[in-house]
């Protein structure tokens, strides 16, 4: 099934096929919403408040997407581990991660119950740092934003909660708020009435 719409930057079919694991294998897995009712107006807010933002900032030829929407398919060839590495062919956290949207699972209940929609994104030549450091400055209202590193992409997503909620990772995996005391400042500062 394939599914046309375009954002005013970005396609749907970008923001459902960019993953490397959908490219991996692409013949095998339907990348495309299910919920469409939904997670499309979810996709599309993600859009309009962050990201479209975001590339007329940077410019369009500097934003890379390097994953975006997370559909039934691809969270299964996610979990499953690559038969040639014997590696996990991605990580997902579908009750946290907000990269299924408003998708449901087979009993109804949405997978991830904070709703709203998630991507990562890098802009080329730019530290991540520098996105963050920008997308707390025009106030973006994001709603949870985690940042691996200066060199790697950065996660963030939108939802009516707009929780502004920020973490950075250790070198394990475990999120922490160490290292970004300044962002966490700005935000408490945006948080705290006059």
């Amino acid at each position: 099934m394939s599914v046309s719409y375009s954002f005013k930057y970005l396609t749907l079919e970008t923001f459902c096929t960019c993953s490397q694991t959908y490219q991996k294998y692409r013949d095998r897995i339907n990348p495309y919403p299910e919920n469409l009712e939904e997670t499309l107006p979810a996709l599309i807010a993600l859009n309009e408040r962050i990201l479209d933002p975001t590339i007329e900032q940077f410019g369009f030829e500097n934003f890379q997407l390097t994953y975006g929407f997370c559909s039934k398919d691809l969270k299964r060839f996610l979990e499953r581990k690559d038969p040639e590495t014997g590696k996990k062919n991605g990580r997902v956290a579908p009750r946290l991660d907000q990269h299924m949207a408003c998708e449901r699972n087979r009993n109804g209940a949405y997978y991830c119950p904070r709703l709203g929609a998630a991507c990562d994104f890098r802009i080329l030549n730019v530290g991540s740092d520098r996105v963050v450091d920008w997308i707390l400055e025009a106030q973006l209202p994001f709603d949870s934003l985690y940042f691996y590193g200066s060199d790697r992409p950065i996660h963030v997503s939108y939802s009516s909660q707009s929780k502004q909620d920020l973490w950075t990772f250790t070198a394990t995996g475990q999120p922490t708020r160490k290292g970004i005391e300044n962002w966490m400042k700005i935000l408490d500062q945006r948080r705290s009435p006059v």
